[in-house]
């Protein structure tokens, strides 16, 4: 994770770029970008190659790969812009938002729309013409989740927002499959599985870390409105599902003993720290002594892990 030095201003306080109103060209591009939100894109990449390696038990087309890649990114990229003119009014009020380029000024809601908008059309049509139109399908299908299911209708209203929510993020797994066979397998649905049940313990602990946050702008996030020793129960019991999920491309057949290893020890290794994360909410420990965001930098590091064993466990066999 990057740790990026901004000025100190009470949150919701927009920046004016530059005396007169003038923004910068190269600032402006950087602005853009952040639009798509590329760590977390980078991230959704990693659930995508991968699989494609699976899918073709070896080495996928890398001009397919290549486009399968970039149409993701500016699928991904426009469901987050569209998310951030959605959430303007809450990320101008929150401290870990509060230097998006909608809350600065360096982006004018009008234009964020006009490019969330744009991207989806281009990542739609890129997708259909030089991967194939199931892609195409499934790749509009994650971002109008996450924009509308997810940001307009869970989000604010229930502590579930990320469970549901979580499936937009699931969607490349099954891309990164539809787009080297143009079909769908048990193996696509396991590792689908496997981001979804993912999904609520690695951003609950993160959640814990910034409520004050959520609960500010009325969020409801899971550890606004329960205990951290509840959240911490929860994130155990998806973390053993989660794990157990993993396993089951093994016995299935679609891998072999490389990635099984792989599981288990980065499986076990999740369980410890999840568990870890309990005892000390069991035991009422608040603040940096509760180190929830060990489990959250963990999380980033397995999915990594498991799905690098996904793409090399078809050179193993």
């Amino acid at each position: 994770m990057c740790v990026t030095a901004v000025e100190s201003r009470p949150a919701g306080v927009a920046l004016t770029p530059s005396p007169g109103g003038h923004r910068p060209f190269g600032a402006r591009v950087k602005a853009f970008v952040a639009l798509t939100k590329p760590r977390i894109i980078e991230l959704l990449l990693i659930t995508t190659v991968p699989v494609m390696f699976l899918a073709a038990q070896g080495v996928p087309d890398l001009w397919l790969v290549l486009t399968t890649t970039i149409g993701g990114y500016l699928s991904a990229g426009g469901a987050n812009a569209l998310n951030m003119y959605i959430d303007r009014d809450i990320d101008a009020l929150m401290d870990r938002t509060s230097q998006r380029p909608l809350v600065t000024g360096m982006v004018s809601p009008r234009e964020c729309l006009a490019f969330g908008f744009a991207l989806a059309a281009i990542s739609t049509v890129w997708f259909g013409l030089l991967v194939n139109w199931l892609s195409a399908a499934l790749s509009l299908g994650a971002l109008l989740f996450y924009v509308v299911v997810y940001t307009m209708l869970l989000k604010r209203r229930t502590s579930q927002n990320i469970v549901w929510g979580g499936i937009a993020g699931c969607m490349p797994v099954l891309i990164g499959w539809s787009a080297v066979t143009n079909s769908m397998s048990w193996a696509a649905v396991i590792l689908f599985a496997v981001i979804f049940f993912w999904t609520p313990p690695h951003y609950w602990p993160l959640s814990m870390k910034v409520k004050d946050d959520y609960a500010r702008v009325g969020v409801p996030m899971l550890p606004v409105i329960v205990s951290n020793r509840v959240v911490a129960r929860q994130i155990v019991v998806y973390s053993w599902v989660m794990v157990a999920v993993s396993l089951l491309l093994t016995p299935l057949g679609y891998t072999g003993w490389f990635y099984t290893a792989v599981a288990l020890l980065t499986g076990g290794f999740w369980l410890w720290e999840a568990h870890a994360l309990l005892n000390r909410a069991k035991a009422g420990v608040t603040g940096g002594k509760l180190k929830e965001m060990r489990l959250f930098h963990w999380s980033i590091t397995y999915v990594s892990l498991l799905f690098v064993a996904v793409a090399v466990d078809p050179f193993l066999r």
